[in-house]
């Protein structure tokens, strides 16, 4: 399972990390984020020592949704010395988000 990112833990897990980060901003009540999470935890598996792979649940964490502009769920951000350096908004193929997390490694 993908790590549960929450406002109070957003700082030290993405922003300082000092690997690439894949955020997956989702809801339990929408149907495609259940669709993406599946993938964004086998990432997670397979990307465990290079990348740091997380979830934000934006009904109890709305901080940083708002902070990032997150209008629209499943919103997937890539983060790199703690900016946004990539954007993936609905769902994609898993190969989509591997991409851009070897893009950013």
């Amino acid at each position: 399972m993908a790590l549960e990112i929450t406002d109070a833990t957003f700082e030290e897990v993405v922003l300082k990390s000092d690997k690439p980060v894949l955020v997956d901003f989702w809801a339990a009540w929408c149907g495609p984020c259940r669709m993406v999470g599946p993938i964004v935890d086998e990432i997670h598996t397979e990307y465990d020592g290079k990348a740091v792979v997380g979830k934000v649940d934006v009904d109890a964490n709305q901080e940083f949704a708002a902070k990032y502009g997150v209008r629209n769920i499943p919103t997937v951000l890539i983060f790199k010395n703690g900016e946004v350096i990539d954007k993936q908004v609905g769902v994609a193929p898993k190969n989509v988000y591997t991409g851009k997390i070897d893009a950013a490694l």
